[in-house]
């Protein structure tokens, strides 16, 4: 159990277009940031700048004529990480990787390699890919139920971090004298067979400098919550409200330690996208801004990520919104279930419920102060360990939030000034973990 005091833990999360689907109309906007190296490189250099734990990077694997900006046209997460991990030494760096269309020996390999290229600073949030369209990019094959999906990640999952335990930590002496490079006594091969992956092993680069890279999760349904509290080392959530949070941390925790693990050692993170203002009256000014950029076709290009990319145009926009509930089928379960329900409770027209899926949440919309007080409120209340900050405007919303907020939670000693260590673990206050060889 770590003595380190219990801090807030920080990530960007930037969404390279803006806050929502039509923030990259904004003047302020880099229109071309999703393909711009500078431009994600810059974003890393603010988040280093600020002691932010984490750069995030999520992912998509289809596109279509009914997508959103992003989804047509942005880096796959390797790759971009990889050039941050170049310009940056301390923050951690998160890729988003599917486990329904890629060999774990693959995603091991490719994970290790960038954790060691970058001295331990990454993680792998693992994900179950669930629109039809990714499956038919990926040799056509029918998209898994739900519950398979997870029942494959679990499995993929304990693949993955039996590779990373190929080599002991002293397994590569590399003694020019001896003539002795490698050990192979600590070399150990995984002979994993099991329902869905028969993988042999070695992974043919060196153990973690963090013991193995931090996995993430975003566990929402009962499936994924099984599965995060089993496996994950921290979860990307996305609760509409304190309470909400509150519930779904507390739950995760209880299920972690009903198998067995320590406490503190699953982290929560739910998404936000704070608009920072001088004056109360400045930031919900911004925030009116960037919700006037969202147009209907984008918002409902928005909402329907959630329901299989299902197409809206037919229906009247200010109608009651329709029955949804046939065609949610097994992609974003959770988060369709939330938006149906808001949408029968709070009696929303299908234009209203677009736009409370596509527009940032005003919660997080006010001064530094307003702002700082409320991460405090969820974090000494146990609603979450951390947040993943969206940007609204970039880099000019991560910007607000290093230059102005972040000072407030330092002097409130609720955040580091400086980092203590060199590794994410060592940032999250994970432990280390040992050598199952060992």
């Amino acid at each position: 159990m770590s003595t380190r005091p219990r801090q807030i833990h920080l990530g960007c999360f930037p969404i390279h277009l803006g806050g929502n689907v039509g923030a990259w109309r904004h003047p302020a906007m880099q229109a071309d940031g999703s393909t711009s190296l500078a431009f994600v490189l810059n974003l890393a250099r603010i988040a280093e700048a600020g002691k932010l734990d984490i750069l995030f990077i999520a992912d998509s694997l289809y596109a279509s004529e009914n997508s959103t900006p992003f989804d047509v046209n942005h880096f796959e997460p390797i790759t971009i990480l990889s050039a941050a991990a170049a310009v940056t030494t301390r923050v951690g760096l998160v890729a988003t990787m599917s486990t329904s269309y890629s060999a774990p020996f693959n995603t091991a390999r490719q994970i290790a390699s960038m954790d060691r290229l970058s001295g331990g600073r990454v993680a792998w949030n693992a994900v179950t890919s669930s629109n039809a369209g990714a499956a038919r990019n990926y040799g056509g094959e029918p998209q898994m139920e739900h519950d398979l999906r997870y029942h494959v990640a679990q499995e993929y999952i304990e693949v993955v971090k039996g590779l990373w335990d190929s080599w002991e930590d002293d397994a590569f002496p590399r003694d020019k004298a001896a003539g002795r490079y490698v050990d192979f006594s600590k070399m150990h091969r995984l002979n994993h067979k099991g329902e869905f992956y028969q993988v042999q092993g070695p992974l043919n680069i060196e153990r973690s400098v963090q013991g193995r890279p931090v996995i993430f999760q975003a566990g929402a349904s009962e499936a994924g919550r099984q599965l995060a509290a089993l496996h994950a080392d921290a979860v990307f959530s996305n609760r509409e409200t304190i309470e909400e949070c509150r519930i779904y941390t507390a739950d995760l925790r209880d299920r972690a330690a009903k198998l067995g693990r320590p406490e503190g050692e699953l982290l929560v993170f739910p998404v936000i996208t704070p608009i920072v203002g001088g004056t109360e009256a400045e930031a919900k000014r911004r925030a009116q801004e960037l919700n006037e950029l969202l147009d209907p076709p984008t918002a409902l290009a928005f909402l329907s990520r959630y329901f299989n990319s299902y197409d809206f145009s037919g229906y009247d926009l200010d109608g009651p919104t329709p029955d949804l509930s046939g065609i949610v089928g097994s992609s974003n379960r959770s988060s369709a279930e939330y938006l149906m329900r808001i949408a029968r409770e709070d009696h929303l027209t299908l234009r209203q419920l677009a736009y409370r899926a596509a527009a940032p949440r005003g919660d997080f919309t006010g001064t530094p102060e307003q702002i700082a007080d409320r991460l405090q409120l969820y974090f000494e209340t146990q609603a979450c360990d951390g947040f993943m900050i969206a940007t609204d405007i970039s880099p000019r919303g991560l910007s607000a939030v290093v230059d102005h907020v972040v000072p407030i939670l330092q002097k409130r000693g609720l955040f580091r000034t400086e980092y203590e260590g060199e590794t994410l673990r060592s940032h999250l206050d994970l432990p280390v973990p040992a050598n199952r060889y060992v």
